[in-house]
């Protein structure tokens, strides 16, 4: 008796490794996009013409702001920022994202929002910082004559009243983009001059830095801050290999200040957020001399009447 043979097992489905352009990758990318669209569209529907001195015009069927208008605002093609409102594939560089940032008036944390989602490098990272507050921007004027600013994690100086803005050099007449600690004490010719004590601070700020970038490596605002540092700094460079990690700590800081010489100081932290994150510092003088010597660049500022900055 014969047997015929077993059936073939039915074939088994082959599935690719790895489909370029396929896969968990493209479903991440196309929900981003699908975000950013919604966002986008979010934001432009809050805002009036009027709020952006455009104007009202006639029969608008949705409320806000119209495609092209948001387009003529930040400079790109009606027929690009359409596409980005449809969640197209389309490539936004930082500039651009900027741009669209601007025109639709976002606050910090839309900004970064809208970076995070458009996955690029924000060229302003100075901007992503706490919200200024009345009170808060009261208070650093009410403290004056003592220099005091407001610090972001990164070192950028988010805010200052009108005493620290001239402590060292005239911090108003800077790039927005370059009013960075960091910055200022690696890269800045007069900052380093009149900031004694330099190597051992920024020995310390290095440290400092490393500390606190360890909670946000990746992030795009902190790679671009040390990428321009290693670029345009030896010291920095230096620094940084070393790898010392190091928290925030106290000792007496002196400044040639242009107007009235020398200052030494005592400075104390008030957090606004989580410790490590964003922060007020105030600069108590460290001896009678820098108390009179601050009275007497008080009445040179207030003589300047220009308002402390934000």
């Amino acid at each position: 008796m014969t047997t015929s043979p077993a059936p073939a097992p039915p074939p088994t489905a082959l599935v690719p490794a790895h489909v370029p352009g396929a896969g968990p990758d493209k479903e991440s990318g196309e929900s981003r996009r699908r975000e950013l669209a919604h966002f986008l569209r979010s934001r432009r529907e809050r805002i009036s013409p009027e709020q952006v001195g455009l104007p009202p015009g006639r029969r608008r069927r949705t409320p806000g702001l119209r495609r092209e208008e948001v387009a003529q605002l930040a400079a790109v093609g009606v027929t690009w920022y359409t596409w980005l409102e449809q969640a197209r594939d389309i490539r936004v560089s930082g500039q651009v994202a900027d741009a669209i940032a601007r025109a639709l008036m976002l606050d910090v944390g839309e900004r970064s929002h809208l970076f995070t989602l458009a996955g690029v490098t924000d060229p302003h990272p100075h901007l992503d910082g706490p919200a200024m507050s009345p009170g808060m921007r009261a208070m650093l004027d009410q403290l004056e004559p003592l220099p005091a600013a407001v610090f972001n994690s990164r070192f950028d100086i988010v805010a200052y009243n009108r005493t620290y803005g001239r402590l060292v050099t005239d911090l108003d007449a800077l790039p927005a983009e370059d009013r960075n600690v960091m910055w200022l004490a690696f890269t800045h010719p007069l900052w380093r001059e009149r900031m004694l004590d330099r190597e051992q601070n920024t020995r310390l700020m290095a440290g400092k830095f490393r500390t606190s970038m360890a909670q946000h490596i990746g992030e795009p605002g902190w790679k671009e801050l040390l990428r321009r540092l290693q670029q345009n700094s030896a010291e920095f460079r230096e620094a940084w290999e070393r790898h010392d990690v190091l928290r925030p700590g106290s000792h007496v800081k002196r400044y040639v200040n242009p107007d009235v010489g020398l200052l030494a100081f005592d400075f104390s932290h008030l957090w606004l957020g989580p410790q490590d994150g964003p922060r007020m510092t105030v600069y108590s003088p460290a001896d009678a001399r820098t108390r009179e010597r601050l009275d007497q660049l008080m009445r040179i500022v207030t003589a300047e009447r220009r308002p402390a900055a934000v």
